[in-house]
């Protein structure tokens, strides 16, 4: 096999002085078009899960860079425990600013990958620094609850009073989530024989900062103004498709792409038919090829000039925006 493409791995420590375990896949024969940032799903892990994604877009020149989250995959932690989501986000921040300030990517076009959860996560780095990415990719996002699956508020509220009292016990209520993601049969297999991914019952606390973090990403849609592609099966019964429209009708980016696949399911680049799975990641390449030139090219789709820094003060403090 003539691989286009180097693979590495490596250990960070977070501000918390945690291990977390990093992987990145780069292109052999030339300098890379852009930077690529995974984000991964809830339970998900980079280093087997991911592998995929980052072979694909690696042997088409970009520089694909992953961390395991604290508690997931092969990082330090208690297993897919998630005290304050804010900690995820800021992990990614930090590591993966650490690497755009690498000399030799310096002016280098930087996007985030997200999937599913880690459609939240890029969200909120971009709310965090909104100038800073110049896209994203968003494969069935975490970004709003539908309102078929919005738990009822007596059951919140009875789940938030024991929050502090048994915040790790695994007693909250979920369906197989890896039956419903995944639609072929032998990839649904072998990402249940992965012991990296979690497939134990969600944590009482892990679950309450999950649905805030929905609900917060929810209320702030319209604050998203980087270019994005958002895709999604229709069949999806694990975050439905009508989040990823929402995000695309409220959102207020200049460069917005929806792709809705008929028949798929949640695992868009992972749990299809061979055949599916590279019409989607045609979809992805072509996407990232088109910005992904040059700084400038980045930036002519983006009203960066009518931007005013108390816009952007009130997109970081989560308040709307008076005018743009």
């Amino acid at each position: 096999m003539d691989l286009r493409f180097e693979y590495q791995e490596g250990y960070w420590r977070n501000t918390r002085g945690m291990q977390l375990f990093t992987c990145k896949w780069l292109p052999i024969s030339s300098s890379p078009k852009a930077l690529v940032f995974i984000c991964h799903g809830y339970g998900m892990e980079c280093s087997s899960f991911m592998k995929e994604i980052g072979e694909k877009l690696a042997s088409a020149g970009y520089a694909v860079f992953g961390m395991d989250y604290e508690g997931h995959g092969r990082s330090a932690g208690v297993r897919c425990y998630i005290t304050k989501f804010d900690n995820v986000v800021n992990d990614c921040s930090t590591f993966y600013k650490s690497i755009c300030e690498l000399q030799e990517y310096k002016g280098k076009a930087k996007f985030l990958y997200g999937e599913s959860m880690g459609g939240a996560v890029s969200l909120l780095l971009h709310k965090k620094d909104p100038l800073f990415w110049d896209g994203a990719v968003l494969v069935a996002p975490m970004c709003k609850i539908s309102e078929k699956l919005k738990p009822h508020p007596v059951f919140v509220s009875i789940l938030t009073g024991l929050e502090e009292i048994i915040p790790k016990w695994k007693i909250v209520p979920t369906k197989d989530v890896i039956n419903s993601a995944f639609k072929d049969h032998t990839k649904r297999e072998t990402i249940r024989n992965n012991k990296l991914i979690y497939q134990d019952k969600p944590r009482l606390k892990t679950a309450l900062e999950l649905l805030r973090t929905s609900l917060s990403v929810e209320t702030s849609l319209h604050q998203v103004t980087l270019p994005f592609l958002v895709l999604h099966g229709e069949e999806d019964t694990v975050t439905d498709p009508e989040v990823s429209k929402a995000l695309y009708d409220k959102a207020s980016s200049v460069d917005k792409t929806l792709k809705l696949y008929p028949g798929m399911w949640h695992g868009l680049t992972s749990g299809e038919p061979d055949e599916n799975i590279e019409l989607v990641f045609g979809d992805i390449i072509s996407w990232l090829d088109k910005r992904a030139t040059s700084k400038a090219r980045i930036e002519s789709f983006l009203p960066i000039t009518t931007y005013k820094r108390s816009n952007l003060l009130e997109f970081q403090e989560g308040r709307p925006r008076a005018s743009l």
